[in-house]
């Protein structure tokens, strides 16, 4: 399958994986590395995007209380204060032009912490901060971002992070099951109550219109997830409907060039909605994206520095 949008061939290219707070673009990364134990000459480089937030978790908090007592109430990790927007558009560039760049990484809990203690030679990260800086492993094929901002925009400071991406996928379930899985993630992993979590879904909304969901009309490829069962009132769900109870919506940007037949019998139950536009039973969305991503990456690999 041709890359979508004429990509230009690179000796090191960038594939990023963007979805908001919740969304499940772990997933995707778990496609790639299931893809990548197959093609054993892959070897690719991760970048987190937490890890190009500006603050910290405390800093961020007292950041917060500031903006919140001179009457700012949508200070959030989505927009460009609490973010570094040109470190991350630097990282790109770095890794374009060179195939080195430089990484960090946002601990997120105490097993987190206890890997990179063990690895940097540290005993006091914890939950909450970030790792030393560090350059990335050599000789990778390709940098896979999983993030907020893979294909953020931000006019008042000229950048444009999606510039220097080849290829870009947007993981986007309908907004009411994002914040069903933000709710129960805060809660099981943060110790979040629900009323922190909406408070925090509300406080960030502004920021999500402006910097999060023009990213999803800059990508190659959506999967977008719906459920199958009634989820008209998140704040009240027991649970996160499961993958099948729901469908996955595979959205292409530009269609030509796509085996959609090949896609159609490789993935049992699947069936075209639109002309760009694949729909597959939610217990096959893993299967759906090795199928679709194996050959955007074989092609990536074989056109690399033509």
């Amino acid at each position: 399958m041709p890359l979508q949008g004429g990509i230009m061939s690179r000796k090191h290219p960038i594939i990023a994986v963007t979805g908001s707070s919740g969304a499940g673009t772990p997933a995707v990364r778990q496609a790639f590395e299931n893809l990548f134990r197959r093609e054993i000459n892959i070897r690719a480089a991760f970048i987190e995007g937490a890890s190009l937030h500006s603050l910290d978790r405390m800093a961020f908090h007292a950041a917060a209380t500031e903006a919140a007592g001179a009457g700012n109430n949508t200070f959030s990790h989505f927009g460009p204060e609490a973010n570094h927007f040109d470190k991350l558009e630097e990282t790109f560039r770095s890794y374009a032009e060179t195939g080195m760049c430089r990484r960090r990484y946002y601990v997120h809990s105490e097993a987190e912490a206890d890997r990179h203690n063990r690895h940097f030679g540290l005993t006091d990260l914890k939950p909450g901060v970030f790792t030393p800086w560090e350059d990335i492993e050599e000789n990778s094929d390709l940098l896979i971002y999983e993030g907020l901002h893979g294909l953020v925009v931000d006019e008042a400071s000229n950048i444009d992070v999606g510039r220097h991406v080849d290829f870009g996928i947007g993981v986007v379930p309908v907004v009411n099951l994002e914040w069903i899985q933000k709710i129960h993630r805060d809660k099981a992993e943060r110790g979040y109550s629900t009323e922190a979590t909406v408070d925090t879904i509300l406080r960030r909304m502004p920021e999500y219109i402006k910097y999060i969901t023009p990213q999803f009309s800059r990508t190659h490829i959506n999967f977008q997830r719906v459920a199958t069962v009634d989820t008209s009132n998140p704040f009240v769900s027991r649970d996160i409907p499961s993958l099948d109870e729901s469908f996955v919506i595979i959205r292409f940007r530009d269609p030509r060039g796509v085996n959609f037949p090949y896609m159609l019998d490789m993935v049992p139950g699947s069936f075209m909605s639109r002309a760009n536009t694949l729909v597959a039973p939610g217990g096959m969305m893993g299967v759906a994206m090795e199928v679709i991503l194996a050959p955007i990456v074989r092609e990536m690999m074989e056109n690399r520095g033509g």
